[in-house]
């Protein structure tokens, strides 16, 4: 006798139309093995400047605007995080979200919140304040700590919001 195969799909909306988001053979024996995302969001005010030394100013300008400002600019970030994992059996839960929050709390909101990024943040030292940059930053310090305290969930993608019109997404690639 052949094993018989069943395919799970699930299906997303996307303008109007739908596109298969999964496809995956499974066993229908098998558990299946379910991956859940938990979102958790955070909010941080901060101000930077964009500026290379190595450039002059009249290059920083050219390139960064008003963003290269010599008196700084501020934002009021929004930092979402999503955590990954399957659900523990005995708390139906991926990871803690009160524990997430506050994790970043102390490793991320504490050190950055009402804070010059290119002054004032330990981490941002010697590296240009892009959100780019930032959002890399912030992985380097939430991805072993979330790691550390779950055996089964991971960080997934970080989303730091600079404004309604720009924002960057980071997965640790």
């Amino acid at each position: 006798m052949t094993n018989l195969r069943i395919f799970s799909i699930a299906f997303v909306p996307l303008l109007n139309n739908w596109i298969v988001c999964y496809c995956f053979p499974r066993h229908p024996s098998q558990k299946l093995k379910t991956m859940v995302y938990v979102i958790r969001k955070e909010h941080f005010n901060a101000a930077h400047r964009l500026f290379n030394p190595a450039w002059s100013e009249e290059k920083n300008q050219e390139v960064f605007g008003l963003c290269a400002n010599n008196n700084w600019h501020g934002h009021n970030f929004e930092l979402i995080v999503t955590v990954k994992g399957n659900p523990d059996p005995d708390t139906g839960f991926v990871f803690d979200l009160k524990t997430l929050g506050d994790l970043i709390k102390k490793e991320i909101i504490d050190k950055v919140d009402h804070k010059n990024l290119n002054l004032d943040v330990d981490f941002m030292e010697g590296k240009l304040a892009s959100c780019e940059i930032l959002i890399m930053e912030f992985w380097k310090i939430l991805a072993p700590q979330i790691t550390a305290y779950s055996k089964t969930a991971t960080l997934h993608k970080l989303h730091l919001i600079e404004t309604n019109k720009n924002s960057v997404e980071y997965y640790g690639e």
